[in-house]
């Protein structure tokens, strides 16, 4: 019993700490996980997965915490300590732990194709650009883990992955014509597969709804959506209602202004002869 009272030891990790001391305050209060997340409108799933802190609370369940449990801007103020150093990616590789369980992935690729979709010399040579002077067994590590990615797509329930390039990623030379050349070939080869759809972004339908890559990832159940960026040496992933919805509203704009999968299809082929001359 007395082990049973000492809770959770010794978080590791900012998201972990955050989520004990829920679990510390709902079980004080003798509140339910559903009853905690109701303010905010999360359901019990969601709040099991911020206590065992195997999900970054958003800033809006922190604002739910503090309404329920009655400590103005406490939880508040917590989750931004426990987040200011860049939040999941200084913790626990947040992306791919969400990458492995979402439902389906919504990617926009505004100058490099995403990792997903990567070949190894593609990969090779966009780390070998990045970081020159590391050995090379250490690039090596990192296409590997990169390519690891795909297990992801032959798992029980993979998810449906939709991409819209941008079409500056099929023209600039990352590593060379025949790496290009391969990387098309296998872009045309997923764009045919059932668990791929890809979607070129030409440079004749103007300025593009939003100019940076980003990465929406849906999920099933009560789970909310989550919205992935990245910046020069941080990841960030967040589920705030707002930012979701307007990265969702500006995805639908993306889609909307690319070339439809089959024209999509035919502009690969295009680019792939022009790379093999």
């Amino acid at each position: 019993m007395a082990d049973e009272l000492k809770g959770p030891v010794g978080p590791v990790s900012g998201a972990a700490y955050f989520g004990n001391e829920v679990r510390e305050w709902r079980l004080a209060r003798g509140l339910s996980q559903r009853e905690v997340g109701a303010p905010a409108r999360y359901g019990q799933q969601y709040v099991a997965k911020v206590e065992a802190g195997d999900r970054m609370a958003s800033p809006e369940f922190a604002a739910g915490c503090d309404q329920v449990f009655g400590t103005p801007r406490t939880f508040a103020r917590l989750r931004d300590r426990c987040a200011e150093k860049g939040g999941y990616p200084d913790w626990f590789e947040p992306y791919l732990l969400l990458e492995q369980n979402a439902s389906s992935v919504l990617d926009f690729s505004s100058g490099l194709i995403m990792g997903l979709l990567q070949t190894n010399a593609y990969a090779q040579a966009i780390f070998r650009k990045g970081r020159p002077h590391d050995p090379l067994d250490v690039t090596a590590e990192k296409v590997a883990r990169r390519l690891k990615r795909r297990e992801v797509l032959v798992r029980e329930n993979p998810p449906l992955v939709w991409v819209v390039l941008d079409e500056s990623c099929l023209r600039r030379v990352i590593g060379s014509p025949a790496v290009m050349a391969e990387q098309m070939a296998y872009l045309i080869k997923e764009a045919e597969s059932p668990r791929f759809t890809i979607q070129v972004l030409p440079f004749s339908s103007g300025a593009p709804a939003w100019p940076l890559a980003f990465t929406l990832l849906k999920f099933e159940d009560d789970e909310p959506d989550m919205l992935y960026q990245e910046s020069p040496g941080f990841g960030h992933v967040t589920d705030s209602r707002k930012l979701v919805a307007d990265a969702s509203l500006l995805y639908d704009r993306l889609r909307a202004d690319a070339l439809a999968p089959e024209a999509s299809v035919d502009m690969l082929r295009k680019v792939m002869e022009a790379w093999n001359r």
